[in-house]
């Protein structure tokens, strides 16, 4: 694994690595959305890790870094710094504590075309340890209370009787990892099939990749004298 140091004369990425140095480590989720709503960025997704980590990016490399990034058809990229970078989020553990190794990136044509035209495609990937709500849904119902209601999409999951998923309360950040994909390494990026869309429609492929298959170019590691109270958790 590559230190916080490595790769720091690379003028590409050493910009989104001094930001991210003070990037916020400790995510709260109800903070986070009341951020999101104060911005009227997508505040009102179950997902909020990461559209909060988006938004912060964003927000925050906009002085050095083209935001947002160049469209391959009806794709967009969340940034362009040397070539088109996107921001990603990972939880290291799911709700019943079982390992996730592997991230679901953008759609497969558009990676492939970034990285024909520009060289390259990056990510910035905020790697963190979650807590998750308990079993009484308090913080979705906060949510739901703050949105005005339930969605459309909850109302029928109600009345299918299906069971609600935990959600996310708070993150643990643990590192931020810059990953660069050029044409050799092409071979970690799997494709993601996506299913159909509502009308039976095939949807478009997208790109996966498991973290621990190739090095990142550059690792913030979580300062030392803050506790890590959710990863020393079982």
């Amino acid at each position: 694994m590559l230190g916080d140091s490595s790769h720091m004369s690379e003028i590409r990425w050493k910009p989104l690595v001094d930001h991210l140095r003070r990037f916020p480590w400790d995510w709260d989720g109800q903070a986070a959305i009341h951020t999101l709503k104060d911005a009227n960025y997508q505040w009102k997704q179950m997902e909020w890790i990461g559209w909060y980590f988006e938004y912060l990016c964003m927000h925050r490399f906009r002085e050095f870094m083209r935001i947002p990034g160049p469209k391959h058809g009806n794709v967009e990229f969340d940034g362009f710094l040397g070539f088109p970078w996107d921001f990603k989020a990972h939880v290291t553990k799911g709700a019943k504590g079982q390992a996730q190794h592997s991230l679901i990136l953008n759609d497969k044509a558009a990676v492939r075309w970034a990285i024909d035209r520009y060289g390259a495609f990056g990510i910035v990937v905020a790697r963190g340890v979650a807590e998750f709500n308990d079993l009484d849904r308090s913080f979705q119902a906060w949510h739901q209370r703050l949105k005005g209601g339930p969605s459309a999409y909850e109302k029928k999951r109600q009345a299918r009787g299906a069971p609600s998923r935990l959600r996310k309360v708070a993150l643990e950040v643990l590192d931020f990892r810059l990953f660069r994909f050029g044409k050799s390494e092409q071979s970690f990026l799997t494709t993601h099939r996506q299913g159909r869309n509502s009308d039976g429609s095939p949807r478009a492929p997208k790109v996966q990749f498991r973290l621990s298959s190739l090095d990142p170019v550059a690792v913030v590691e979580r300062p030392s004298h803050l506790p890590r109270i959710l990863s020393s958790s079982p």
